[in-house]
């Protein structure tokens, strides 16, 4: 048996002109998880992230703390969904349905309660069997076909028993599980509003199965925050 770590990036910079970055309490929260996996002896023997800013560098965080680091391998299938080219396209359609929904957009950009709800409402339409074809951003279809070929990709260069580090996007993660769990498409966002920053999700395979071990987990983080006296559980 052996498994795969998907690890959520740290806190991202929501608000600012360069999102794909992470905060300072978002490096924060990379550097202390690197330490509680090496203190727990837990060691990747080999590592993975998108190519996004925040992805990268959570899984640098992170893996400088082992006592021998893996090389992290990009695999651009592991970024985040296209949530800006998905507004783009689907949003406009879903604002002329729904004036109620039109009226969050302008707040939507300061206020990431608002911007949620937006994520919600498009991405749900994204994945639904009715969605038309969106020549500017990857079909629901494709980027699952993505996600699963990365990690199928990643348990075929694993050995038994090892662990894997994936580090990437909570709505990367929500794919994965819905793949895993096979999901209606109805209750893939679920799996996507809740996913925390630094979260561990844990699959675990033998001889071409997969399973979920546990989900959008922060016991560390929890135990992190009453050992130092921070407050490192976050979720945007």
């Amino acid at each position: 048996m052996a498994s795969l770590y998907l690890i959520r990036h740290g806190q991202a910079s929501f608000g600012t002109d360069h999102y794909d970055q992470l905060s300072a309490l978002g490096q924060r929260q990379a550097d202390v998880s690197g330490r509680f996996f090496a203190d727990v002896g837990l060691h990747f023997s080999q590592a993975a992230s998108g190519d996004l800013s925040r992805q990268r560098e959570t899984g640098e965080r992170v893996l400088a703390s082992q006592p021998d680091p893996a090389a992290l391998h990009i695999d651009a299938r592991l970024n985040e969904v296209d949530n800006e080219g998905q507004i783009a396209a689907i949003l406009p359609i879903l604002c002329e349905r729904d004036p109620a929904l039109a009226e969050r957009v302008s707040a939507s950009r300061t206020d990431s309660k608002q911007y949620q709800k937006i994520i919600q409402a498009v991405f749900t339409a994204w994945v639904s069997p009715d969605c038309p074809e969106l020549p500017a951003t990857a079909s629901w279809s494709d980027y699952l076909a993505g996600v699963r070929g990365a990690l199928e990709d990643a348990m075929a260069r694993a050995e038994s028993g090892t662990d894997t580090a994936i580090f990437t996007s909570g709505g990367t993660i929500a794919t994965a599980v819905s793949w895993v769990l096979g999901v209606r498409h109805d209750q893939i966002y679920g799996f996507y509003e809740p996913v925390f920053n630094c979260s561990i999700t844990r699959l675990i395979f033998s001889r071409g199965r997969i399973s979920l071990s546990n989900f959008n987990d922060t016991a560390h983080l929890q135990l992190l925050s009453r050992q130092l006296g921070e407050e490192l559980v976050t979720y945007r």
